[in-house]
This record gives C-alpha cells, sequence and structure tokens, in this order.
C-alpha cells in the first residue's frame, strides 16, 4: 500500500537535494491557481471529445492528449516556469549542449481507473542506466492529487539505476493546483488507481538531453506556421535550435531559419560548434597554416618553379 508523501512545503534550496537524492521532489505554489484555473477551461472541450486510450498502459479509463502549446496557449507559462528550469538545466544540462522539450501533455483519470504499470520514462530510450539523465518530468496538478483519486505514485531511491529505498513501496504525491511534482525519468512511478468519484485532472511537462528523439515529435505538432507565433525562446525549446556540433540542421543553418518565412533554395552551411571545438579547429587550422610552404611570389628567382639551374 502507498504511503502518503508530506504536505509539508518544499523549501526552494531543498528542491535539488531532494531531486538528486530521492529521484524526486515536490515546488510548492510555484504557479497561480487562477493561471491553473484557465488552462483547466481552456482544455474542456478538448477532454469532453477525447476517447478513452487503448491499451493496458496508457489505462481504458484515462484520457490524454498532447500539442498543448497549440491546444492551451497559456501553458507556455508552466513549460517555462523559472524555478522549473532552474532544475531541469541544472540536471540534464552536464550531459547535453541544449534542453529540448520531450512532451506536453493533459490527462484525466476517470473514476475506477486502476493504477499504471510502474516504469521509467528513460526506458524510451534504451540507452545506458545509471550513468546520467535522460529526462526530468514535471506533472502540474489540475484538480488537487489525493491519494484516492489517483494521484501519481514515486518509488523514492529508485532513480539512476536504483532499486529504490528500503521496503520498496511508493509514495503517493498529494499536491494542490499550483504546485509542481518533479521526478527523473530513471525515477519508477506510475499513476495511481483512482477510487474517489472525482475526475482527476493532470498536465505532465517534460524536457529531455537535447541530442535525443524526443516522445512527441515536436516538429510534427508545431510545424514551422505554428512555431513561428513562439517567442524564440519557446520556438527552440521545441527544436528549433541546433544542438551542436551541427545536430539537427536545416541545409547546414539552424532550423530557426524557418520561422521567417521560406528561406532561400541555396544556403550556405555554417559551423555549428561547441567552445571546445571551436578551440581545437582553431588550432588545427593554424598548424596547418604554419605547415604551408611560403607563396611562390615571396621565393628567390632561384627556388621558383620552371627555374633553370645555372
Amino acid at each position: 500500500m502507498a504511503t502518503i508523501a508530506r504536505r509539508g512545503v518544499s523549501a526552494a534550496t531543498k528542491a535539488d537535494e531532494n531531486l538528486r537524492q530521492h529521484g524526486f521532489c515536490i515546488l510548492r505554489d510555484v504557479e497561480s491557481r487562477s493561471r491553473i484555473e484557465e488552462i483547466n477551461r481552456s482544455l474542456h472541450p478538448r477532454f469532453a471529445a477525447t476517447p478513452f486510450c487503448q491499451g493496458g498502459f496508457y489505462g481504458p479509463r484515462t484520457k490524454r492528449f498532447g500539442g498543448l502549446l497549440k491546444r492551451a496557449p497559456t501553458v507556455e507559462s508552466l513549460v517555462q516556469n523559472p524555478a522549473v528550469m532552474r532544475l531541469v538545466h541544472a540536471i540534464l544540462e552536464p550531459w547535453c549542449d541544449t534542453v529540448q522539450l520531450n512532451l506536453t501533455q493533459a490527462l484525466e483519470l476517470h473514476p475506477g481507473a486502476p493504477a499504471q504499470f510502474p516504469h521509467r520514462d528513460q526506458d524510451m530510450w534504451r540507452g545506458p542506466t545509471g550513468e546520467l539523465e535522460y529526462l526530468v518530468n514535471v506533472m502540474w496538478p489540475i484538480s488537487p492529487f489525493k491519494a484516492e483519486n489517483g494521484a501519481t505514485l514515486v518509488w523514492p531511491g529508485s532513480h539512476n539505476g536504483g532499486q529504490g529505498d528500503d521496503g520498496a513501496e511508493p509514495v503517493a504525491i498529494e499536491a494542490d493546483p499550483g504546485s509542481a511534482i518533479i521526478f527523473l525519468g530513471s525515477t519508477l512511478h506510475g499513476a495511481g488507481a483512482n477510487r474517489s468519484n472525482a475526475v482527476r485532472r493532470g498536465i505532465i511537462v517534460s524536457y529531455c538531453l537535447g541530442w535525443l528523439k524526443p516522445y512527441e515529435n515536436q516538429w510534427l505538432t508545431y510545424p514551422p506556421e505554428v512555431a513561428s507565433a513562439f517567442y524564440p525562446e519557446l520556438a527552440a525549446l521545441v527544436g528549433y535550435q541546433q544542438h551542436r556540433p551541427n545536430l539537427g540542421n536545416y541545409d547546414g543553418q539552424c532550423p530557426s531559419i524557418l520561422l521567417g518565412g521560406d528561406p532561400p533554395d541555396h544556403l550556405a552551411a555554417i559551423d555549428a560548434l561547441r567552445p571546445d571545438q571551436e578551440g581545437a579547429l582553431s588550432e588545427f587550422l593554424r598548424q596547418q597554416t604554419d605547415q604551408l610552404p611560403p607563396r611562390l611570389g615571396g621565393l628567390p628567382k632561384s627556388s621558383a618553379v620552371g627555374t633553370k639551374e645555372r
């Protein structure tokens, strides 16, 4: 049986420590409840029109849909929340040049929904485990998360190759709208069973290393005609940027060139290198220059090509 996480306020100075030590943390009241309610109202029609999921993993009593930045533009404030982004960058940037949006997804857990199969989201990529973090998840409660209505279950200490704390009992993360539940992609987790008579709504926003293929195909979800309306920072987050060196380019240039309208048919490829690579390249080019023979015009006549010895 799951225990219930204490509802005391997580100090901002402890969030990073808790995330690294336990695999999850809670940021209380980092977004206004009025903003959350505005988002909730804007999602009503979409939830009503969305059918239940198919399959045992997503759950037959659950509704899910993505692409929230075009369906509820105010979600942008959640995606770029400063307190959240500070933790995201701290966890992921040691392993990548840029961070990218992995998904935005709204979910609705209906009464009678069973507990979700416990899983680790990083298993999408089948990379080495216990060496680096691939992903940071942020769950935003739209309705209050309670143990009885299927609050997210997390296994503390199960992250980064761990098996969980002694006892291996999950924790039901209880939190109110305006708070953010953050857990690593290597943390074992799953939705709890909704044993209440009410629907439980939430939004999950996740971020991954910039060199990975994200869960949600961002370029199809937000094609240039959609992303051109985003602020540059948000457009970069959904993929309109290069991950140095030169990864994710468009004809050798940053894909953000597509946001200004139709680019020229012929583009010059432009280096996009990390500072360490720029330094190594500069030294390589300097050595090549030093090894070149002097220019012909500067040579003595006796050394010029085609000059006869006398």
